[in-house]
């Protein structure tokens, strides 16, 4: 049978569909590389919020008007338009947070802190995002919750053989990044989910940085819950996603109080509304849901395995570019990557080479990138990152190589 070649992608023609692309930044095309950190909108998600807004919006779910029905259909369609993205069994299985930092807590104060005790941990990484840390040690700070980290090779890559030895009966979660926003190791999902389960541990994947990357199949991987952020796959900010297994969510407790959530409020009790409602508290951002939903159609019919494929081939060749440079050091080169490539120059601290690349159009992210541990373990101040997305291009690549040799010439 002959290997599969995934569709190529029109980068041309997608590069289109992004207005901001066109614009100049100090002169120069803008050369946008942080997209780790936020996506550019194409138009089609544009248009979709004004739309909604303009033809559609009105509060939703408790309206028998026309407009109200309408808006709440949108809202219930792009619910279920995120369910057959995940490929998840059920529409009550989605719900909306403000973004995955959101669903994480979400998880940590429903799922974690009802079973907490003394001596009970969650495991986590070397790699994390801030939002994969600070919940766990707030949560601590009321029950005595524990905090387990695996480290991580020279490479960048989870110490398998120590994350299985940290998994014991103490383990009540294990939440680790499908894709680290600062290595941008791909780990091994499917393995982690089979470790942790075969100890009865539940684990939540943080699919911030590989919901616009690559394929992601909830049922497949198997794992228990997963959050991400609209803003991080080319959709609007301020709505995100956690998926659950339904039969965890249903035993959860709801994390917020207030109006949507309940079924019935007297001053002497409240009971509860069903999933999705009951983790749904108050007026959602009605119509980032619609865009998130377009957003989602957009990267769909687009194809993850082409994106996957195009973004790998910008990847491979801004590697080796970057390594050509005198005194650059690519941070983390883990087997399997995507998309991030962050560095530190001998010449340069990385606040000073983002500020140098911006004055040729170039923009990066400089920082500890929300994930100051594991930039103090590789015993740097900060880096420097460039992370690639769909309408990026060997073209962009070659902006930003010229401009750090530029900054090397100038302060090398």
């Amino acid at each position: 049978m002959a290997d599969h070649v995934p569709p190529k992608l029109d980068v041309a023609q997608v590069r289109g569909d992004f207005p901001i692309l066109a614009s100049e930044m100090n002169g120069r095309p803008l050369v946008y590389l942080d997209n780790a950190a936020s996506t550019q909108k194409p138009a089609c998600v544009i248009d979709e919020l004004a739309r909604f807004l303009r033809e559609d919006y009105a509060n939703i779910h408790r309206g028998v008007y026309d407009l109200s029905m309408r808006a709440s259909e949108a809202h219930d369609g792009a619910r279920d338009r995120v369910r057959r993205f995940l490929n998840a069994s059920a529409a009550r299985e989605v719900i909306f947070t403000r973004n995955g930092t959101e669903g994480i807590n979400l998880v940590a104060q429903s799922y974690v802190r009802p079973r907490a005790r003394p001596g009970s941990k969650v495991v986590v990484s070397r790699m994390e995002h801030h939002a994969n840390i600070v919940p766990w040690q707030m949560l601590g700070e009321a029950t005595e919750l524990g905090l387990e980290v695996v480290e991580l090779t020279p490479e960048g890559e989870l110490r398998l053989d120590e994350l299985e030895a940290k998994i014991d009966d103490d383990t009540l979660l294990v939440s680790l990044p499908w894709v680290s926003n600062v290595l941008g190791t791909v780990n091994p999902v499917h393995r982690i989910v089979e470790m942790a389960h075969a100890k009865g541990v539940a684990v939540l994947l943080d699919a911030c940085q590989a919901i616009q990357h690559l394929p992601v199949d909830v049922q497949e991987v198997g794992c228990d819950f997963l959050v991400f952020s609209g803003h991080k796959v080319y959709g609007p900010s301020g709505i995100g996603v956690l998926w659950g297994k339904a039969e965890l969510l249903e035993a959860m407790p709801p994390y917020q109080g207030g109006g949507e959530m309940i079924s019935s409020v007297s001053f002497e009790r409240t009971t509860f509304a069903d999933l999705p409602f009951k983790f749904e508290a108050g007026t959602p951002a009605i119509e980032a849901a619609p865009a998130l939903a377009r957003a989602l159609d957009y990267v769909a019919g687009l194809g993850l395995d082409a994106i996957k494929a195009h973004e790998d081939a910008v990847l491979a060749y801004g590697t080796r570019a970057l390594k050509q440079i005198k005194g650059l050091h690519l941070l983390g080169e883990p087997a399997h990557k995507s998309s991030v490539l962050s560095f530190v120059m001998d010449c340069a601290h990385p606040h000073d080479i983002a500020t140098l690349v911006d004055l040729d159009g170039v923009a990066i992210r400089t920082g500890h990138h929300c994930a100051q541990p594991l930039i103090e373990k590789l015993g740097q101040p900060a880096a420097a990152r460039a992370s690639i997305g769909v309408y990026n291009t060997t073209d962009d690549i070659d902006a930003l190589v010229a401009s750090l040799q530029r900054v090397v010439g100038k302060l090398g």
